[in-house]
């Protein structure tokens, strides 16, 4: 079924449904501002251009998606492949693969190819997650330490040699900021955990850049101020040899997505006890990532710790992913320069917590005690994401996984908690 789970839910809609989703769309909100910017920070685009996937992604995966409460913008999964085809391509090669992913998504829910999912095995999204968060954590270092680097490295292998390369020139302030946002963050997190501590816990931090003039760098004194407003919607350069030259990374981008969404909606059914509509998030995921590229965001997904933020925090219906998106819109239009204000080592933090919990320590034992098959399996698609490239890692991940599979003579079955990652 493709029907968008709004229409269902606008038939029986009340005023009591709509504050819960108020409520919890406002809340929402200030977790995905604070990670939509340090998430296309690390990404390697502009900050702004994170916010613009919050309010477009965001709103078009809520208003045409299969899922009740899912919440949809920028995710920490997407870091390492955006990354990448900006390193490889520039911007506009990265606004083209998106484009590309949309199409493709759409045409998968169009064609009932949600069902999909149960044949990625376990093993490969745990290692590619685990490798992806691994990568994430190395990336900030640099500025959780307040290092200088004399150039961008390429790959983690040659990020480990400019840390060590660059040690003698730690920067203690940024060090203190860095380790008082990641204690606020987890303090918040484990007393107050339907409170949006995350934002406070970054305003507290970056104050206390401001107040005492500490040196270190802000969003704004790295990249400006922030604008006050979306950009005007543009079609990207289109080619023959453009769209051939980036198809491996439309691919990537759209099974990232179209994975990523599907798990955090199965996440969501188990907290609800409810049951998403697979093609009809699938083909939201894709009209979300088109429009996303049109207006010039990064790739889109459903954002498993916000859709899982949105459900404690009394989310019913799609409406609160429209508010989601509304209320970061709004800040956007009236608050952008108070953006520029926080500390880079604090939003660092914050993406050092996600990184934690996307690689699920708590789950660790479990893998370890995994068949020599499974743990193989992981330990492979781990290796290849973090040394050589993602796109070779799933590749190569899934053909085992599928020949592990028919070797087996039996499915494996898909009934399995995916990361809290964000």
């Amino acid at each position: 079924m493709r029907l968008p789970k709004i229409i269902t839910t606008l038939r029986t809609y009340d005023l009591k449904q709509f504050l819960a989703d108020l409520s919890a769309g406002v809340t929402v909100a200030l977790v995905a501002l604070p990670l939509s910017l340090a998430i296309a920070i690390a990404s390697g685009a502009e900050p702004a251009q994170g916010i613009v996937t919050a309010i477009i992604g965001g709103f078009l995966i809520s208003a045409l998606g299969g899922s009740r409460v899912q919440i949809g913008g920028p995710t920490g999964a997407f870091i390492v492949v955006v990354f990448g085809v900006i390193s490889q391509h520039g911007y506009d090669g990265l606004v083209l693969a998106t484009l590309m992913a949309g199409v493709m998504l759409v045409v998968a829910g169009q064609l009932r190819a949600g069902r999909l999912i149960a044949f990625v095995p376990e093993a490969v999204v745990n290692g590619f997650t685990i490798g992806i968060a691994l990568i994430i954590a190395l990336s900030q270092l640099k500025d959780a330490f307040g290092l200088t680097f004399d150039h961008t490295p390429e790959g983690a292998l040659e990020t480990v040699s400019l840390l060590a390369a660059a040690r003698d020139s730690v920067n203690w302030s940024a060090l203190a900021i860095a380790g008082l946002a990641a204690v606020l963050i987890l303090g918040f997190r484990r007393l107050a955990p339907k409170f949006p501590g995350l934002i406070l816990a970054l305003v507290l931090a970056s104050g206390l850049v401001a107040a005492l003039g500490l040196g270190v760098d802000t969003i704004a004194s790295r990249f400006g101020a922030l604008p006050a407003g979306l950009p005007a919607p543009h079609w990207p350069e289109i080619s023959g040899a453009r769209l051939l030259e980036l198809l491996p990374s439309a691919i990537v981008i759209a099974f990232l997505a179209g994975v990523e969404s599907l798990l955090s909606a199965m996440v969501a059914d188990r907290m609800i006890q409810g049951h998403h509509r697979p093609n009809a998030e699938l083909t939201a995921q894709g009209v979300a990532n088109i429009g996303s590229a049109l207006f010039g965001g990064l790739p889109a997904t459903g954002a498993i710790a916000r859709t899982a933020t949105n459900i404690r925090a009394g989310g019913q219906t799609p409406v609160a992913g429209l508010v989601h998106a509304l209320v970061i819109l709004m800040v956007m239009l009236i608050a952008a320069p108070l953006a520029g204000y926080l500390a880079m080592p604090a939003l660092a933090a914050l993406l050092l917590v996600t990184a934690w919990n996307m690689s699920e320590p708590h789950r660790w034992g479990e893998y370890w005690r995994a068949g020599w098959a499974d743990k193989g399996l992981l330990l492979v698609t781990l290796v290849l994401t973090v040394l050589v490239d993602l796109t070779v890692a799933i590749a190569v991940g899934v053909a085992l996984g599928l020949a592990l599979r028919l070797i087996r003579r039996r499915s494996s079955g898909s009934d399995w908690t995916p990361p809290e990652r964000d």
